[in-house]
């Protein structure tokens, strides 16, 4: 892969989506390495999405200056527990970190929320899934589905 000018020890942050930024956002999609499309909704049907949602919660993810990633939560502070609805870092940026950065944040977010006590999310259960970062990352499977996909859960 390719040098991309971002040091691995770069501040990762989330961030609004804005006018000026959602083009950059979107064509994120466009780097991910094709298995990967068949897992994650691309970025601009996913800010599509969360327009039509009130309680959809989402953030560009950013390395210092550059977007690399998208995040989208359902955050609804009735509820004890959040679902991590997108969680995408770009092709070129994957593998040095930031998925793991991004998610530290994600977690803080949820834990930030009146009573929260959990997190869950699921994944498509397909060669080269999100599963081993996941399982890093503290979720357990709970033994369901949600259509095809495996749902996990991490106490907060």
């Amino acid at each position: 892969m390719a040098d991309i000018g971002i040091r691995s020890d770069a501040v990762v942050s989330l961030r609004e989506v804005t006018a000026e930024t959602v083009g950059a956002i979107c064509r994120l999609s466009d780097t991910l390495f094709e298995p990967q499309k068949k897992m994650v909704a691309a970025n601009a049907v996913s800010i599509a999405q969360a327009h039509f949602e009130p309680k959809a919660w989402f953030r560009a993810v950013y390395a210092d200056e550059t977007p690399i990633g998208f995040v989208m939560l359902y955050d609804d502070p009735d509820k004890p527990n959040g679902y991590l609805w997108r969680l995408m870092i770009g092709g070129p940026y994957q593998k040095k970190g930031f998925g793991r950065k991004a998610m530290n944040l994600i977690l803080d977010r949820a834990r930030s929320r009146p009573n929260a006590t959990e997190i869950t999310l699921s994944y498509v259960p397909i060669e080269g899934s999100p599963e081993p970062f996941y399982c890093q990352m503290g979720f357990e499977p709970t033994g369901t589905m949600d259509d095809r996909e495996v749902v996990m859960r991490r106490s907060l």
